[in-house]
């Protein structure tokens, strides 16, 4: 790539343009064997494949007792983190700040492990922002939830009836998980277009669901709105979102994960390596028997491509556990169990179910490009013909306080397909001089150097250091956007190539899961089947809802089966997604010393 381009990851049709997807690591001796416990049996030994949000929840607590269990983390990646990653912006860039969050950018306040993780345990400060979006370019599309819009008015109607819908699918959950959201909508003869316009690019834009969204089921929609441990969404009967509601914004990842590594290696009994592709795995044989063992775990180091290293360099190595909890994607898991002596019928046919679709972001300062697709100025044209008070206090705030940092576009042929895009200066907190660890942070910057910061090359990270408040907004066209386009098995209808190139600062591709409704009907039903089966227990975002909170509970429920305690049982908040995620797809409570009563 031309220009101030920092990186383009190779196309994932290539295996080794699948960094992100196998989760790896180098095991020591120390780690997989342990030493004995005061019994003198000795800690029970733990592989974990993936060093994002859920495995490393899972290490952390495996980490807490560290007579009781030996871990170790296997990631392909060179850097921990998954999808949640830091980049290095170009030094010769006038951005106000050294680096962008280029995975994961923020999430509701209703995240209360990842709160909790982040602030109580790691000491880091995610920061409020408000969440103006704006959807649409022109008067028959355009709408936002800062002010009402003709596009509103329209769907007035609709938008109040929305509101009862959603306490149908609540009360009738279970049936509704099997509907589409397009059937959902002929079923309550919603209005032609009300889907296309407001409900699909909603869903796709904060579940990451694509060009699948029209198959997503419609029990999404409920959690997205009501459920208190997943809400994204304050519901309106005016205008569908309450006007701006909070978001959280995550300080800079690459510390956060860098000191999150850290964490779960200071007792010494979990180690975390990355660079390390699992090649094959071997459950419940002979020879994993013989050795002591129920898993043999085989492993090659890699380069930062994901390639494996030759001749000297090379380093291979067959380990032994007792227990193994595969918090990598679906389709990598397969691939690593097959490759070993096989997976079960039943994970055939439960992770064979999951859909992914590749994904590119665009990371750039385009802002031609920008205004050309976006409605990205503010402009009292499209309002709806209101004058009540309510609508002109909302008329008069746009005007004075019009900062969207979520965009959508609609194809002209399908509005049901769409590209997306954020503006990362209003949207990430270092931008307006808040420290990397987060205003209020327990941690200071210094103290956790962002070891996983991504496009250093090697070297030193930039620093750009600033008094909190010691900030002037830089004009639009000296903003950082990324865009996302969505699925490329339709990518001719991108309009990737008319970013500039000489405006373009990162390229990546992304491995997105798709919620469809056969998803909650193939998968999530079942994952308590696999969960326990064979020494093994899966974790990750893609067994339920693809967000970083679902990660980390079901990295904490994988490592409580195994006897490791949950860290915020004292938590009503965070305690909740927890229990709930172990009923179903461990069917298990929790501990009584965990429980507020038999019940609870």
């Amino acid at each position: 790539m031309s220009g101030n381009s920092a990186e383009t990851l190779k196309n994932p049709a290539t295996e080794t343009g699948m960094a992100k997807a196998t989760a790896t690591s180098q095991p020591t001796e120390q780690a997989a064997h342990g030493s004995k416990k005061a019994s003198g049996k000795p800690p029970k030994r733990v592989a974990i494949l993936g060093a994002g949000c859920a495995g490393l929840s899972s290490a952390y607590a495996f980490s807490r007792s560290p007579s009781e269990f030996s871990a170790v983390v296997y990631d392909k990646a060179p850097n921990v983190g998954g999808s949640a990653t830091s980049y290095q912006l170009p030094e010769d860039g006038d951005f106000g700040a050294s680096f962008i969050n280029d995975g994961v950018q923020g999430a509701s306040p209703a995240f209360f492990n990842t709160m909790m993780m982040f602030d109580n345990v790691l000491g880091f400060k995610s920061q409020e922002v408000g969440m103006q979006i704006s959807f649409g370019k022109g008067k028959d599309e355009f709408w936002s939830n800062v002010f009402p819009s003709e596009l509103i008015d329209k769907f007035r109607d609709d938008i109040k009836k929305f509101g009862k819908v959603l306490k149908v699918i609540k009360a009738f959950e279970p049936v509704f998980a099997l509907i589409p959201v397009t059937t959902m909508l002929k079923m309550f003869r919603f209005s032609d277009g009300f889907g296309d316009r407001m409900l699909l690019p909603l869903i796709a834009l904060f579940m990451s669901t694509g060009q699948q969204t029209p198959h997503v089921s419609s029990a999404i929609l409920e959690r997205l709105f009501l459920d208190p441990s997943m809400r994204l969404f304050e519901y309106s009967q005016e205008s569908l979102l309450a006007s701006v509601p909070t978001m959280m914004a995550f300080p800079e990842l690459a510390r956060v994960y860098g000191k999150w590594k850290e964490e779960v290696g200071l007792p010494g009994n979990v180690e975390v390596k990355v660079a390390r592709e699992v090649t094959s795995i071997e459950r419940g044989t002979k020879e994993a028997r013989k050795r002591g063992g129920n898993i043999i775990v085989r492993s090659r180091k890699v380069d930062e491509e994901g390639k494996p290293l030759e001749g000297a360099e090379a380093e291979e190595a067959e380990d032994v556990f007792d227990e193994l909890v595969i918090a990598c994607d679906a389709d990598s898991a397969l691939k690593i169990l097959k490759a070993g002596n096989g997976p079960t019928w039943k994970e055939r046919k439960v992770l064979g179910n999951v859909l992914y679709k590749w994904d590119v972001s665009v990371t750039h300062m385009d802002i031609e490009y920008m205004r050309r697709h976006y409605e990205l100025d503010f402009t009292d044209k499209y309002n709806a013909k209101r004058d009540d008070e309510e609508s002109k206090k909302a008329f008069e705030f746009a005007r004075k306080n019009w900062k969207p940092l979520y965009f959508v576009k609609q194809y002209e042929d399908d509005p049901s397909a769409i590209e997306m895009s954020f503006d990362l200066t209003v949207y990430q907190p270092q931008f307006t001089g808040t420290p990397p660890t987060g205003s209020g942070a327990r941690t200071h910057p210094d103290e956790a150097p962002p070891t996983e910061r991504q496009g250093t090359n090697g070297n030193a990270p930039l620093e750009v250091k600033r008094e909190a408040g010691d900030y002037s907004e830089p004009p639009l066209d000296r903003h950082v956007f990324q865009t996302i386009f969505l699925n490329r098995d339709e990518s001719e209808r991108w309009t990737k190539d008319e970013i500039k190139q000489d405006k373009v600062l990162l390229t990546k591709w992304w491995k997105q899961q798709s919620h469809r409704w056969q998803h909650y009907g193939g998968t999530v039903p079942w994952m308590w089947t696999l969960n326990g089966s064979q020494h093994t227990r899966y974790a990750g975002g893609w067994t339920l809802v693809n967000c970083h909170e679902v990660g980390i509970a079901s990295g904490f429920a994988a490592a409580y089966t195994l006897g490791a305690p949950y860290p915020f049982s004292k938590d009503k908040e965070s305690a909740r997604l927890f229990k709930g995620y172990l009923a179903l797809f461990y069917l298990q409570r929790a501990r009584s010393a965990d429980r507020g009563g038999f019940f609870a």
